[in-house]
C-alpha cells in the first residue's frame, strides 16, 4: 500500500494575472485537516474585501482521497474544478488552492473563466516548492522498566521516531512508525511479555 505522498512545504506568495480588467489572486498552502481551510478563507476575504468569487480547492489524504471544490457564484465547473485539476496535475495532496476575483466589468465566458483560473492556480502551485512525505502511525507503549532494553533495541533495529517518553517504574513511550512498517513493528512489540500497545 502507497504510504508515501508529496506535498508543498510552505505557503506561496501571493500572484497576480490580469485576465480582460478582471484581477485573480492566486495562493497555495499546505493544509493537514478539513478545519484548515475556514482560516485560510477568511485571511483571504480580509485582504480582498472587493473580491466578488473566492474560489478554491483541497485535497487531503492519499488512500482514500478527500477534495472539494468551490466555484463561489461562478458558472458551475469554470473554478472550482480547473483549481482542483491544477492539484491533480502537480501530484500533490494535503494542499489547498484559493484564487480571489475582482471582476473587471467585462465577462470572460466559460472558457476564459476555465482557462484563467487553471492559470492562477498553476501560477500558485508554481511558486512553492514539493516535499516527499511518508505516513505514519502511532502507538502507545506501556512496560516495567524491567523490559526497556528489549523494546529499545527493537525500536533502534527498526528506526523507529520516539514521540514522547515517561520512563519509570512502569514505562511509557509515544512512537511513530511509517504505515507500511506498522502491522510487523506491532506484531514485535506484542510478542514482549508484559508490554502493552495501543493506536493513539
Amino acid at each position: 500500500m502507497e504510504d508515501q505522498y508529496y506535498t508543498i512545504c510552505k505557503p506561496s506568495a501571493e500572484i497576480l494575472l490580469k485576465e480582460k480588467k478582471s484581477k485573480f489572486f492566486g495562493y497555495a498552502y499546505p493544509i493537514v485537516t478539513e478545519e484548515d481551510v475556514k482560516p485560510r478563507l477568511e485571511k483571504i476575504k480580509k485582504k480582498h474585501p472587493s473580491a466578488n468569487h473566492l474560489c478554491y480547492a483541497w485535497q487531503l489524504g492519499i488512500d482514500p482521497v478527500s477534495y472539494r471544490a468551490y466555484d463561489d457564484g461562478e458558472p458551475t465547473n469554470t473554478a472550482g474544478m480547473p483549481i482542483y485539476g491544477q492539484i491533480q496535475s502537480f501530484g500533490v495532496t494535503h494542499v489547498l488552492v484559493i484564487v480571489a476575483r475582482i471582476f473587471g466589468g467585462t465577462k470572460l465566458g466559460t472558457g476564459g473563466l476555465i482557462a484563467a483560473y487553471r492559470q492562477a492556480a498553476k501560477l500558485s502551485l508554481e511558486g512553492t516548492k514539493k516535499i516527499k512525505q511518508t505516513l505514519q502511525e502511532h502507538f502507545k507503549l506501556s512496560f516495567e522498566y524491567a523490559n526497556i532494553d528489549i523494546v529499545m533495541r527493537i525500536i533502534k533495529q527498526q528506526k523507529i521516531t520516539i514521540r514522547s517518553q515517561q520512563l519509570d517504574l512502569t514505562c511509557e513511550l509515544v512512537i511513530s512508525v511509517r504505515r507500511n512498517d506498522a502491522e510487523e513493528v506491532r506484531k514485535q512489540l506484542q510478542a514482549i511479555n508484559g508490554v502493552g500497545v495501543s493506536s493513539t
